[in-house]
């Protein structure tokens, strides 16, 4: 049965920088390797990410969470700390 599993990837901050750079990124999946396998492919960084964390996200705060298929892709809303939104297209 697929499952929603939230994950933390990590990276290279690129050439020339001492950090590593991190993303959450969701994804459905039947186990946790193949959860892995997926959010790896999701790393958007420099170089190769690798999984810092992995959550499978059944339940939290006490309800129980249902995936159903067929859903429309939905495009993603970006809140600024103004509680405005906004559009990484403009500076």
């Amino acid at each position: 049965m697929s499952k929603l599993y939230a994950v933390l990837l990590g990276g290279s901050g690129g050439p020339g920088r001492l950090s590593e750079d991190h993303e959450t990124v969701f994804v459905v999946a039947d186990t946790e390797k193949s959860a892995r396998q997926q959010a790896r492919a999701k790393w958007s960084g420099h170089g190769k990410g690798h999984v810092d964390a992995l959550e499978c996200l059944d339940v939290i705060d006490g309800h129980r969470v249902m995936l159903e298929g067929g859903a429309a892709p939905s495009q993603g809303v970006f809140i600024s700390y103004n509680d405005e939104p906004f559009d990484e297209g403009n500076d």
